[in-house]
């Protein structure tokens, strides 16, 4: 099970675009709530992948993501998201969970948890364990939005790999929305092949490019909550 608080160097050439902050990447975010002020981006990086800036670059997911709470708000936020980062690692101990500014980055590949047959995009049994155990936390902290991002490694059409994507992304989303999450909180977005995380020219990066991406980010109640709370209202 991978760390909370690791290194997220898989995402280093996004993070260093679009924030410069090499010396805060290994920090968790009650850390580094007080230093990071306006640097935000990083966790676009994560959800997108390697190609920040060019075709689909996420200007809608950046919109919701916002920029990142400085100051003392900024540690309160980062301690809420620290314990909730904590409880997805409790109810799903497979899962690749990220600590990324203000928020969570929880992939989803063929090797951690939400599976697809091959063209497929029904949430299988076993799939559908692993999101209960993710409902269960985002039901626990309701204080937050959730991004669901579908990609595909870059074998077959592009128009069928952004169908494939889209229709992965969106069944994520809706199975969570059965289990009693709002559907308010949700913003879905599918991007197919055109933001690959790892290469495609071998069979174990088109595996793990075959991805649902979840960020779970702080919505304005908990940043109006938290700045309240640090004395910055």
């Amino acid at each position: 099970m991978k760390n909370i608080l690791k290194n997220v160097s898989v995402f280093a050439i996004a993070i260093t675009m679009l924030t410069g902050c090499e010396a805060t990447r290994n920090a968790n975010n009650q850390q580094k709530g007080t230093v990071i002020g306006a640097a935000g981006g990083a966790i676009l990086g994560a959800v997108i992948g390697n190609n920040v800036g060019k075709k689909g670059d996420g200007g809608e997911l950046g919109a919701v993501i916002g920029g990142v709470v400085g100051g003392a708000a900024g540690n309160v936020i980062g301690k809420k998201m620290d314990k909730q980062a904590q409880r997805i690692e409790e109810e799903i101990p497979g899962a690749e969970v990220e600590r990324v500014d203000d928020g969570i980055v929880v992939n989803f590949d063929e090797n951690s948890g939400v599976y697809f047959a091959t063209n497929k995009y029904d949430i299988n049994s076993a799939s559908q364990e692993t999101l209960n155990g993710l409902a269960r936390v985002m039901q626990e902290y309701p204080q937050t939005n959730v991004l669901v991002v579908g990609h595909t490694d870059s074998t077959g059409s592009a128009d069928y790999n952004m169908t494939l994507s889209k229709n992965r992304a969106q069944a994520v989303t809706n199975y969570l929305v059965t289990q009693g999450i709002a559907s308010g909180r949700f913003t879905t977005q599918w991007y197919g092949e055109e933001q690959p995380k790892y290469t495609n020219d071998t069979a174990e990066g088109r595996s793990k490019n075959r991805r649902v991406t979840l960020a779970i980010v702080p919505n304005q109640e908990m940043v109006n909550e938290a700045k309240q709370e640090a004395g910055e209202n």
